[in-house]
């Protein structure tokens, strides 16, 4: 069992500074409340819609930008995941990095890439499971897009993680309130895992979000949901036990049939 916290976020384009401080705010008032894990979104270190600068702002995940995440970490008390642009093998991935203290970071990088505007950005990364653990939980990532094709959302689950963790970008529209209102709780139900979707909030200059993030449980059911606009700290617990019926009942992960 954990308590998880997600921060939905107005980020500032291209200022990793202002954003390195806005989620150390959050993770000391997070850990203040119990929580032993942060979540925050897509690109949230350098801001969704940056632009071309966020290429500029690409570092490797043994650099410093990570690094001064790691120090907010130790100095919290608090676990985060962040999303970055990572520069890596001569090219930069659209990436999210798992930080706790002064322990190795976990990196996840976006396989399904969205929209001309990610494609010209970045490279995809080939689908990769990605897992750790934290506190007694298994934990996977995936970044946005990703969590829209059930294949990924099935490939961690059948690896046995208990929580997906979704930093995200979304943006406001009618396809972004479905995904919101709807396809989070269906994965999370199909699979029997937790589900921590969390996007940006407000506008930048390309781009305006859905806000709208959301927790969702085993058995389909929301532990947390955040405004369509505005900033929101949601804290959670996470127990996996609390859900053994939900997961006897819906045995979707041990019936399944794969073709030879």
């Amino acid at each position: 069992m954990i308590t998880l916290a997600a921060l939905q976020m107005k980020s500032v384009p291209g200022d990793v500074a202002a954003n390195l401080a806005r989620i150390g705010l959050a993770a000391r008032e997070a850990a203040a409340k119990g929580a032993s894990l942060l979540v925050t979104p897509e690109l949230g270190l350098t801001g969704y819609g940056a632009g071309d600068v966020i290429r500029d702002l690409a570092e490797p995940v043994d650099g410093a930008l990570v690094q001064r995440l790691q120090t907010i970490s130790a100095q919290a008390g608090i676990a985060i995941i962040a999303g970055f642009a990572e520069k890596a093998e001569g090219t930069v991935f659209n990436s999210a990095v798992y930080v706790d203290g002064d322990t190795a970071p976990v990196v996840y990088r976006k396989s399904n890439l969205y929209g001309d505007y990610e494609r010209g950005l970045f490279t995809p990364a080939e689908p990769e499971t990605v897992t750790f653990d934290h506190r007694g939980v298994r934990c996977g990532m995936l970044i946005c897009y990703d969590v829209e094709f059930p294949e990924n959302v099935r490939r961690l689950a059948l690896a046995g993680v208990d929580a997906v963790l979704v930093p995200t970008a979304l943006p406001a529209g009618y396809s972004g309130t479905f995904i919101a209102d709807h396809m989070i709780q269906t994965r999370a139900f199909e699979n029997q895992v937790f589900v921590a979707y969390i996007n940006h909030c407000g506008a930048d200059e390309r781009f305006t979000f859905a806000g709208s993030s959301r927790i969702a449980a085993p058995d389909g059911s929301l532990l947390a949901g955040a405004a369509s606009h505005g900033e929101t700290l949601m804290v959670v617990t996470v127990n996996p036990s609390t859900f053994s019926v939900s997961k006897a009942e819906n045995t979707y992960l041990t019936d399944l049939r794969i073709p030879a």
